[in-house]
Order: C-alpha cells, then sequence, then structure tokens
C-alpha cells in the first residue's frame, strides 16, 4: 500500500460520524451522544529506492464524554461519568495519604 491509499484510508476513517452518534429520539427530546476520539498515524521505511522495507499504520480510541438533548428548543449539555477515573483518583488520593502518614509515624519514631 502506498502513501496516497494510506491517507486516502486515514481520511474515510476521520468523520464527525466517529465523534458524534446517531441522534437518538425519546418522549420529545433529541439525544446525541457525543465521544472523545484520538487518532495516530505513522509510517517509515528505509530509504532505499529498490528495497521494500517500509510500512506505515494508524489507531483510534474513542471514549464517550456525554450527549446533548434538545426539548422544546433548548439544549443541554449532560456529561459522562467515567468511573474508572474515578476510581482511580480515589486510588492516588489513598495512596498519597497513606505515605504520608507513614512519613509522619517514620518521623515520630526517630524524632
Amino acid at each position: 500500500m502506498d502513501i496516497q491509499q494510506l491517507l486516502g484510508r486515514v481520511t474515510d476513517s476521520v468523520t464527525v460520524k466517529r465523534v458524534f452518534g446517531e441522534p437518538i429520539e425519546r418522549d420529545g427530546a433529541l439525544l446525541v451522544p457525543v465521544a472523545r476520539v484520538r487518532g495516530v498515524v505513522g509510517g517509515g521505511g528505509d530509504g532505499e529506492p529498490d528495497a521494500e522495507g517500509s510500512g506505515g499504520g494508524l489507531g483510534f480510541t474513542a471514549r464517550p464524554v456525554g450527549a446533548y438533548s434538545v426539548r422544546a428548543g433548548a439544549v443541554s449539555w449532560h456529561p459522562a461519568l467515567d468511573l474508572n477515573r474515578v476510581i482511580l483518583g480515589g486510588q492516588l488520593v489513598v495512596v498519597a495519604l497513606l505515605l504520608t502518614v507513614r512519613s509522619i509515624l517514620q518521623r515520630r519514631r526517630t524524632g
């Protein structure tokens, strides 16, 4: 695959539909899900004109961030709760607290 084909595939993959989901209509409200999409593209070769040692690739990640709701002409934003981030944040706080308590106790023993 040459670079033009790769760029064509990347262009086809990066669309607004990767960020905004299909609208959903319920109980007179229109919901539009929204995600954060991140992509990485890379490629390389050995620089020799007759060599076949080249390649490339791309990768995408998507994470839901919330939804827009439209009801009676008013638009509002509803953020998504990422429970994994909440749990990780709590764990980091507990580890920092335990290290602080340990440091205080060690100072009292030596002092």
